[in-house]
C-alpha cells in the first residue's frame, strides 16, 4: 500500500541506525521504541543519554562560571551588610514576573529591604527603565538588579549610574554591540561568557544569582547552611522557563524536572488559587498545563493590565487576597481572549483578501487597530500556521510595537542588526524577538525583511513539516511502554512529545466530539485503540467509510476518566492508504 497524494504537512521520517539503537537498548535496559526516539533525536553518546535521562540537581553548573558572578555577589553582600534598599526590576512577561518574585523573596528572606518594579508596556514608552530609576530614588534604593531585561538598555543604565544607583544586569536575551556599564552583567549569551548553558531563561538567571549568593553566605558564615533550601524556589524557575519556551534540554531540563515536583506540592497560596481557577489538580500538573492554562493568565497582566499583580500573587501569604487576585487574573485573561479573537479575525480577513501576502516567504503585517499587548500570541500562531517568519506590528501615535517569530531556517538577529538604523529598539532571541519602529520606517523595513526571506528561504523551507521519531505497533503500546516513555519527560520546547507512526484499520467511521475534534476507532492485529484528532473535525468527510486503512502519526497518552485508565492516541495527522 502507498499513501495518497496529500502531502500537507510533509512527514519527515527518522534516520534508522539499528546498531546504535541496539547499543542504547542494551546499555540502558529501556524499551526499543524509546531507544529509537533517543537515536532519532541525535543523541550520539552514552554519556549524553545518561545525562538526559538521569541528571540530578548536583549536576547543575557552578554559578561562578559566569565571569561577573563574583562581582555581583560581592555587591549584594555589601548591600546585605550595609542594610541598603534594593530594587528588583523585571520584564512584564511570566519569565520576568517569576524572576522578580524569586529574587525579591530570596533577598527579603536574607533580611534585605527589597522593592520590586515591573513595567506596563502598553504605553509604548521608550524609557521604561528610567521610570524604575525614579521609583528607586523615591524609595532610597542604592542598588538596582534587573531580571530578564537590561542587556540592551546601556543608555538608561548609564543614567542610573550617574545618579549614584549601582546596577547589576541579569538577562538572557542576545546582547547588542553596546553593553551596559554597570557593576556586573550576568548573561549566558555574552561573547566572553564561559557558562556552558546558553539557554537559561530570565528566571533561570535569577536562580543562578541566588545560588551564587547562597554559596557566599554559607562560606562566610553569614547565614547557617540549614536556613536556605534553594529547592523551594524551583517552582518559579519551572513556571517561568516553560512559559518562556526555554529549551527543556541540558541544565534547563534538570531545573524544570525538579521544579515540577515543587509545583505539584506548592505551598504558594497564590499559585494554589490560580491552579484552582484553571481547574488543575496540582499533583498532576504538566508543562502543557502550565503553557496552555497558567502562563496565559499570568501573561494577561503584562498584555492588558498591571503585571505587578503577578508578582504580588506569587508572594502573597493571605488566602483570601490570593483567591481574589487569582479570580481577577482569570477575568483579565477572558478580556485578553476577547481582544485576541477580535484582532486575530481582523488579521485573518486581511490574509483572505490579500492572498498575495502568502506568496512571499515572510509575512509582515501592521495596523493602528490592534492591541500591542496581544500581538505576540497572534504572531506565534501565524508563524506556526503558515510556517513563515512573521512580524505583526501594532501602531499607536506614530510608533509601532512589533513581535517577531520565525522558523529554524531563518534566525532573526542578524537581519535586525543589519537594519538597526530603521528601528528605534529591538531585542530577544534568534527565533523570537520584539522591536519598536516609527510608522514612517515600516514600509522600508517590511520590504527589506521580505526580500531577505525570499532570497534566503526555499519553497521546501516554508512547507509545514511533521517530524516523526519512531515506528511502533499497537501491541507495543502498553502501560509498561508508557512508563518507559515517561523517562523522556518533561516535554516542552526542543524536547516535544515523540510522534510515532504506523498503519491501522479504521473499524467504523469517526465521531465529532466537542464540536471541533475527531474521535477515531482504530485496529491493528486485533488490538483496538481510540484516537483523538484535536481540531480535525473538518476532515471527517475523508473518513466516512468502513475498513479504511490509514497511515497515522500520533502521540500516545494515558487517559484517566472516572478512575479508569486507558491508552489513547493523540492523532497528529493521517493519510488514507490506497491499494498499490
Amino acid at each position: 500500500m502507498r499513501p495518497s497524494s496529500s502531502q500537507n504537512p510533509i512527514w519527515v521520517y527518522p534516520d534508522l541506525e539499528p546498531e546504535w539503537t541496539e547499543t542504547i537498548i542494551r546499555e540502558f535496559n529501556i524499551h526499543p521504541v524509546t531507544a529509537q526516539v533517543l537515536a532519532s533525536r541525535g543523541f550520539e553518546s552514552q554519556e549524553a543519554i545518561h545525562d538526559f535521562l538521569y541528571a540530578k540537581l548536583p549536576n547543575l553548573y557552578d554559578p561562578h562560571l559566569f565571569p561577573d558572578m563574583d562581582k555581583a555577589v560581592e555587591r549584594v553582600l555589601h548591600a546585605f551588610r550595609e542594610k541598603e534598599n534594593i530594587l528588583v526590576y523585571g520584564d512584564n512577561d511570566v519569565d520576568g514576573i517569576t524572576a522578580t518574585a524569586l529574587l525579591t523573596e530570596f533577598l527579603r528572606f536574607t533580611g534585605l529591604n527589597v522593592f520590586y518594579y515591573v513595567p506596563n508596556r502598553n504605553s509604548l514608552k521608550q524609557s521604561l527603565i528610567l521610570d524604575a530609576l525614579d521609583y528607586a530614588k523615591k524609595n532610597r534604593c542604592t542598588l538596582l538588579i534587573t531580571v530578564d531585561c537590561g542587556i540592551t538598555a546601556a543608555a538608561e543604565i548609564q543614567r542610573a549610574v550617574e545618579e549614584k544607583v549601582d546596577v547589576i544586569v541579569t538577562d538572557h536575551h542576545e546582547p547588542t554591540a553596546k553593553l551596559p556599564h554597570c557593576v556586573a552583567t550576568l548573561n549566558p549569551k555574552l561573547l566572553n561568557s564561559t557558562y556552558p548553558n546558553r539557554e537559561l531563561t530570565g528566571v533561570g538567571m535569577a536562580f543562578k544569582l541566588i545560588h551564587g549568593l547562597t554559596n557566599a553566605l554559607f562560606s562566610n558564615n553569614e547565614i547557617s547552611s540549614g536556613k536556605i533550601d534553594l529547592k523551594r524556589y524551583l517552582d518559579l524557575v519551572a513556571l517561568g522557563t516553560i512559559a518562556d519556551m526555554g529549551s527543556l534540554l541540558g541544565e534547563n531540563r534538570i531545573l524544570v524536572r525538579y521544579g515540577l515536583r515543587q509545583l505539584r506540592k506548592t505551598r504558594r497560596i497564590g499559585l494554589s488559587k490560580l491552579f484552582s481557577v484553571c481547574d488543575l489538580k496540582p499533583g498532576e500538573l504538566s508543562p502543557a498545563d502550565i503553557a496552555s492554562k497558567v502562563a496565559p493568565r499570568l501573561n494577561s497582566l503584562g498584555r492588558i493590565a498591571d503585571p505587578l499583580k503577578g508578582v504580588e500573587l506569587l508572594l502573597l501569604r493571605d488566602p483570601i487576597a490570593a483567591e481574589a487576585l487569582a479570580k481577577e487574573l482569570d477575568l483579565n485573561n477572558s478580556e485578553r481572549q476577547k481582544i485576541e479573537r477580535r484582532d486575530a479575525e481582523d488579521i485573518e480577513l486581511i490574509l483572505q483578501k490579500q492572498p498575495q501576502i502568502l506568496k512571499e516567504k515572510a509575512i509582515v503585517l501592521h495596523s493602528e487597530k490592534w492591541h500591542p499587548g496581544i500581538i505576540p500570541i497572534i504572531t506565534a500562531r501565524i508563524a506556526k500556521q503558515y510556517n513563515r517568519p512573521t512580524i505583526v506590528i501594532a501602531i499607536d501615535q506614530g510608533l509601532g510595537k512589533g513581535s517577531i517569530r520565525t522558523i529554524p531556517e531563518f534566525p532573526l538577529l542578524s537581519i535586525l542588526k543589519e537594519n538597526a538604523e530603521l528601528l528605534e529598539n529591538f531585542g530577544g532571541h534568534d527565533y523570537a524577538a520584539g522591536l519598536t519602529i516609527k510608522d514612517t520606517n515600516i514600509q522600508e523595513f517590511k520590504k527589506r525583511f521580505i526580500d531577505h526571506a525570499n532570497a534566503r528561504l526555499s519553497h521546501q523551507d516554508v512547507l509545514t513539516k511533521l517530524r516523526l521519531d519512531a515506528k511502533i505497533s499497537f501491541k507495543e503500546i502498553t502501560f509498561d511502554f508508557m512508563e518507559s516513555f515517561s523517562l523522556l519527560e518533561p516535554f516542552g520546547h526542543e524536547n516535544p512529545p515523540p510522534v510515532f507512526y504506523c498503519d491501522a484499520k479504521q473499524i467504523w467511521p469517526p465521531k465529532i466530539v466537542g464540536k471541533t475534534h475527531l474521535k477515531l476507532y482504530l485496529e491493528q492485529e486485533d488490538r483496538l485503540l481510540e484516537g483523538i484528532g484535536f481540531g480535525m473535525a473538518n476532515r471527517r468527510s475523508q473518513l466516512c467509510r468502513r475498513n479504511l486503512s490509514l497511515h497515522i502519526a500520533f502521540t500516545p497518552h494515558v487517559n484517566n476518566f472516572l478512575n479508569k485508565s486507558s491508552i489513547q492516541l493523540q492523532i497528529r495527522d493521517f493519510k488514507i492508504l490506497e491499494n498499490a
